[in-house]
């Protein structure tokens, strides 16, 4: 059964035909081309899929196309503005928060959920809020030195 959504990602309107079974990654990623959302486990542990709908963290392979409809979803693609950088990627790249980078998308976006709730966390409010995003290279010690570093800078 097919059934049409219409939702806003990155601030663009869109509306496509999925399957009623269709995941809200395999739609941004498949039909959307919006590959920066990655699928790491198939079991919602990694946190690699983490994106925004309507401005709070979801893993997107926990939820279906359809009950995205009518929603405003982010990805790690909308958030750089104009060339530039949005302060917690750059604080990443600064920081040496990433190795890989398979990781680093889920880590970003959910970063910046927490930063929303919480402008000013503490390195253990940083390493519990990242408890469903996996890095299997880094060690976390830099991510979390670029989420508190990307959070500062949101803040200036």
């Amino acid at each position: 059964m097919s059934l049409n959504v219409s939702l806003t990602v990155n601030g663009k309107a869109v509306t496509a035909q999925v399957e009623a079974r269709t995941l809200l990654v395999t739609l941004l990623r498949d039909q959307l081309g919006l590959t920066g959302t990655h699928v790491g486990c198939d079991t919602s542990q990694c946190g690699a899929c983490v994106v925004h709908v309507n401005g709070q963290s979801v893993k997107a392979c926990t939820m279906l196309a359809a009950q995205a409809d009518g929603a405003d979803i982010t990805t790690i693609e909308g958030l750089a503005q104009s060339g530039e950088l949005h302060p917690m990627q750059e604080a990443f790249r600064e920081h040496h928060g990433l190795q890989c980078g398979f990781c680093t998308p889920g880590m970003i976006m959910s970063a910046l959920d927490l930063v929303r709730q919480n402008p000013d966390p503490s390195d253990s409010e940083v390493r519990e809020w990242l408890e469903g995003n996996l890095c299997r290279c880094t060690g976390y010690h830099n991510i979390v030195k670029a989420i508190k570093a990307g959070a500062r800078a949101m803040r200036e």
